[in-house]
């Protein structure tokens, strides 16, 4: 059997998805119902990439917590996405199922920050990149009611545009990686409906 053969067979079990959502769209709620539908399938994890990111900027001294990531300059978070991807690359194995959870776009002062560069979709090579998307309305109202983190207070027109342009860049990682793009609309009081139908997402990868 030839090198590239070897590889091919090595590499056929494994699987990644990356689930997506702006700030407010419930995203983290809805991966864990649906995570642990598609556990009666496969082995699953689900990797916070913000959370491995915030692990790389406190041991570097740039932040204290979460919320201040959005504040450093786009220099510094590309440094740091490309550490965390990386890091997160690593943790795939042959029969498991590793859930990449984070962002499409990330609002900083400068402007949006890709959240999957290239060097960040390429090295985690997903098969399905997911979009969970609710309504403007909802997301504010949402927002609004979370006191436990520091939102930022976007319209509803500019939460739309957010979300909009979240979808055009991640048909630039599909192109990119060859990955599939699934929107699921996560509807107010709809959780494990959304729940379902992204576990039949994920429980369909290959």
């Amino acid at each position: 059997m030839s090198l590239t053969e070897q590889k091919i067979l090595s590499d056929a079990k494994k699987r990644v998805a990356i689930v997506t959502g702006i700030p407010g769209v419930g995203k983290t709620t809805v991966l864990n119902k649906a995570a642990d539908i598609a556990r009666q399938d496969y082995t699953v994890e689900i990797v916070n990439y913000g959370s491995v990111m915030l692990e790389t900027a406190v041991s570097s001294g740039f932040v204290e917590s979460r919320d201040q990531m959005r504040q450093l300059p786009p220099e510094k978070q590309r440094k740091i996405q490309k550490i965390a991807a990386e890091t997160i690359a690593k943790r795939t194995e042959q029969g498991k199922l590793l859930i990449v959870d984070t962002h499409m776009l990330i609002k900083t002062p400068e402007g949006y920050l890709a959240g999957l560069p290239d060097w960040v979709v390429t090295t985690l090579e997903p098969d399905v990149i997911v979009l969970v998307e609710a309504e403007p309305e909802s997301i504010f109202s949402r927002r609004s009611k979370d006191e436990s983190r520091l939102r930022d207070k976007d319209s509803t027109t500019e939460i739309s545009t957010y979300q909009n342009l979240c979808r055009a860049a991640a048909i630039a990682c599909s192109v990119l990686s060859g990955a599939t793009v699934k929107i699921i609309n996560n509807q107010e009081g709809m959780v494990d409906k959304t729940a379902e139908e992204l576990a039949v997402v994920l429980r369909g990868v290959k």
